[in-house]
């Protein structure tokens, strides 16, 4: 039930009406608007509610729906049930698109069902389950219609020879106007420019008044300023005769046609009706479908039980009202269930009680009609059997009403059809009278409305009616938020607390004087000024609070996000440092394996030169001490990288510390006393940061300085290194020194000089090529080469990229690039070693 009858007008759904049929694209779906209608069954709801969603997908998601021709030819077909009746060439034309869009529409919506099984609107595909489709009706209008929806000339073969008669009839009597036209203007009849032209359907020739005796015809017309007389020949008046002749024919041949066609669609008339119901449904859904998408509206969670539960609710027409000038609905969040179902709104005028309660009843309105609603996904509905609404101003001079008679006689209506599924909303509950009166008899409605389990909004300026809500279960107050400071309202509502008509300042504001303020608060006393205030303070500290507990959820958000964040470095940070341990260990094992191949070929070497067992024993132990020195190094590159990563991030952190500990205001000042740094010099026990091996500075050439760790001497950045005063490492390896040790050196020597820093690495395959460029990349990592080049050509690039990726691996490896593009470009790849 819905209550009183211009409810609609009332609440502005009458606009939504003329909004939606301005979306349709005929009168199908306009007559749809015009039966839409309110509806309690939660499955004709969620159904149509469905419908709608789903061809919002459609026209957010499809390119190829048939929305091209939605034409109404149902009083066509119907005035064509009686015999002898026929259609048009525009109806039969209108006919064949409507039907070919009936047949599009059907066959898109099964289309996705033929090809995967899926259904991706089965709502919409329900709908068109039944619907018949003509396609031998469709290919018959073809036979006798062209592309622009005039009969064929093929239609029939009478009609093919009538019209090619015409045809060469018309062409000789152009040919025979053209002769006398000619001689028209050579003798001077006519003037030179005059071409022959057409009156009443018959070929004519313009002539000027004075010479229309000159030439022998019938006179049909003459201009309307009468300098011009419109004259046909004599010798083409029989043509023209015949002519006419030939298009009655015409004329009767094309009824023929058409009624010998419309008599073949009479049978199939109710089907047809039918089909065009499903067109009309399908326009009057595609257009609730664009109104939701021009009002953001969404399909909400419907529940079969009365319920509001809404965020960011907004009034459509004042959305689209605002949108024009660039502002924004302040959004409604509400909630009506069993423990509150009745909310008092009160608030300043013009502080957004009437919007709000017309946004509820609009919104609900909507949603029980099948429209989509503009509200948060998170909110939940529910329905309603009945909604009744007492607002504005009823005054009716012939029945003789006052505005107070009307409200009395709404809540009469109200209270005897209202129960625990109604929805009252009551705009200025108890005004038109006395207030005291007034207000006792809102309150006694009131009484009766929570009795019946009813829910409702309602708004109202009266403390009565905020002391019922405060005092009685089911009933609640809200409050319209206001800026005192500003003096402005905020259109917010607040549910918990009554709210502050603000009458005083208000009439401060206005600029009241302030005698007759203090006058009128002298009158309703010191307890209701003092009341007011209070209420006032509660709202703003409720507000303050409000805005506090938001603050620091957002706080805690940010620092959960932070928390979240370094959590995720440290773990990327682990998982990086056991991967440098892997490529580490790697590495490592292949500078093992190709120490041993060197050990092998010196055992080899001792043996082919048959010397003694002493010797050969003592050479072997040497390159066991040189593997794992080898080892040695390896590890400490490994453990260098790792402890520069853990000491940056101990560093970055170390700071963030020092900033929180750090006062507010102050700036921290870091005092640093400079100690002397001595300059490392030959001979001064040195290790690399963050290691713990211990050798000897051998040299110093530029930025780079030779060290020994025990046997084993290396080339290293001269800054990364640092004095200490540990002992230098022993080896063991001293007293038999000389003979490993010079073999070794002037086996390096020989070495770097026949080293060359170009490998060419074309034609091979990709595990030869890879094999070469670690060896290459070794050698010149061992004799301390700075940069080397890889040729490796363009091809596919499938080469050039695998020895990128090996290179990737290679610690020892600083950076790599494409050559420039003047010596080989991206064929040849340059790579800088530490």
């Amino acid at each position: 039930m819905i209550y009183p009858q211009n409810f609609e007008q009332k609440i502005g759904f009458d606009q939504i009406r003329g909004l939606l049929k301005g979306q349709c694209l005929s009168s199908l779906g306009q007559e749809r608007v015009d039966a839409l209608a309110f509806s309690d069954r939660r499955e004709d709801i969620g159904r149509r509610l469905e419908e709608t969603a789903e061809f919002v997908r459609i026209i957010q998601e499809e390119d190829s729906f048939p929305d091209q021709y939605f034409f109404d030819v149902r009083p066509s077909l119907r005035r064509i049930r009686v015999e002898g009746l026929y259609l048009d060439e525009q109806e039969v034309f209108d006919l064949r698109r409507s039907l070919e869009t009936i047949h599009g529409i059907v066959r898109f919506l099964h289309w996705e069902e033929e090809e995967t099984g899926d259904y991706p609107y089965p709502a919409l595909q329900a709908l068109a389950g039944d619907v018949a489709v003509f396609p031998q009706l469709i290919g018959a209008i073809d036979r006798i219609l062209d592309n622009y929806g005039k009969i064929k000339d093929s239609a029939s073969a009478e009609l093919l020879r009538i019209r090619r008669e015409i045809l060469s009839t018309t062409s000789g009597i152009s040919r025979s106007l053209n002769a006398i036209l000619r001689s028209a203007q050579s003798e001077g009849y006519v003037d030179k420019d005059v071409a022959p032209t057409m009156r009443d359907g018959r070929l004519v020739i313009p002539v000027a008044p004075g010479m229309k005796r000159k030439i022998r015809g019938i006179v049909h017309d003459e201009s309307a300023t009468g300098k011009t007389v419109f004259i046909e020949p004599a010798e083409v008046v029989e043509a023209n005769n015949r002519i006419r002749e030939l298009e009655g024919e015409e004329r009767r041949e094309v009824i023929r046609i058409l009624t010998e066609f419309s008599a073949t669609v009479r049978p199939l008339i109710p089907d047809i009706l039918r089909s065009y119901e499903f067109l009309a449904e399908i326009d009057f859904i595609r257009a609730k479908a664009r109104f939701a998408i021009r009002t953001h509206s969404i399909k909400p969670l419907l529940e079969d039980r009365p319920l509001i539960d809404w965020a960011t609710a907004v009034h459509p027409l004042l959305q689209l009202s605002l949108e024009k000038h660039g502002k924004k609905v302040v959004p409604l969040d509400i909630e009506l269930d069993e423990k509150q179902r009745i909310l008092i709104i009160s608030g300043p005028n013009a502080g957004g009680k009437s919007v709000c309660l017309k946004t509820v009843g609009l919104l609900q309105y909507m949603l029980q009609c099948g429209l989509l609603i503009p509200l948060h996904e998170r909110s939940r509905t529910g329905i309603f059997g009945s909604i009744f609404i007492d607002i504005g101003d009823e005054q009716s001079i012939e029945n003789d009403l006052s505005t107070y008679s009307s409200h009395l006689l709404n809540m009469k209506q109200t209270m005897k059809h209202c129960d625990g599924r109604s929805l009252i909303l009551i705009d200025e509950f108890g005004s038109g009278t006395e207030p005291q009166i007034g207000g006792a008899m809102a309150e006694a409605v009131l009484k009766r409305f929570n009795d019946r389990k009813a829910f409702g909004v309602i708004t109202t300026h009266y403390q009565n009616l905020k002391h019922f809500a405060d005092a009685h279960e089911g009933v609640v107050n809200g409050a319209m938020l206001y800026d005192r400071h500003h003096m402005q309202a905020l259109f917010q509502l607040q549910i918990g607390n009554p709210g502050s008509s603000f009458a005083v300042e208000i009439a401060r504001k206005i600029g009241i004087p302030e005698e007759v303020i203090a006058d009128a608060s002298a009158i309703v006393g010191s307890e209701y000024i003092n009341a007011d205030k209070y209420l006032q303070d509660i709202v703003r500290d409720k507000r303050y609070w409000e805005t506090k507990r938001q603050n620091i959820r957002k706080r805690e958000k940010q620092m959960e996000e932070t928390i979240a964040r370094y959590e995720a470095q440290l773990k990327e940070l682990e998982e990086s440092r056991k991967d440098i341990l892997r490529r580490a260990k790697e590495d490592a094992q292949h500078l093992l394996e190709e120490s041993n191949a060197r050990i092998e070929n010196t055992i080899r070497t001792i043996k082919e030169s048959q010397a003694e067992k002493e010797k050969t024993r003592t050479a072997r132990q040497e390159l066991d001490e040189f593997k794992e020195s080898v080892k040695d190094i390896e590890k400490q590159k490994a453990e260098e990288k790792i402890a520069r990563k853990m000491e940056q991030l101990l560093e970055k952190q170390r700071r963030r510390e020092e900033r929180k500990k750090q006062p507010k205001g102050e700036t921290a000042q870091t005092v640093v006393k400079p100690r002397p740094v001595q300059p490392l010099q030959p001979g001064d026990p040195v290790r690399i940061k963050g290691q713990t091996s211990v050798g000897e500075l051998l040299d110093i050439s530029g930025k780079n300085a030779t060290v020994a760790f025990g046997m084993i001497k290396t080339t290293v950045k001269l800054d990364r290194l640092e004095r200490t005063d540990a002992p230098v490492t022993k080896t063991g390896l001293e007293k038999s020194s000389s003979f490993v040790s010079t073999s070794t050196q002037e086996s390096v020597y020989e070495k770097k000089l026949q080293f060359k820093q170009d490998i060419d690495v074309r034609g091979m395959r990709g595990d030869e090529a890879i094999q070469a460029v670690t060896y290459f990349i070794d050698d010149a990592i061992l004799l301390g080469v700075s940069r080397v080049r890889i040729l490796h050509g363009t091809g596919t690039g499938i080469l050039r990229t695998l020895i990128r990726d090996y290179l990737k691996t290679v610690p020892g490896v600083r950076h790599f690039q494409d050559e420039h593009v003047q010596f080989g470009g991206a064929g040849i790849t340059v790579v800088d070693l530490e």
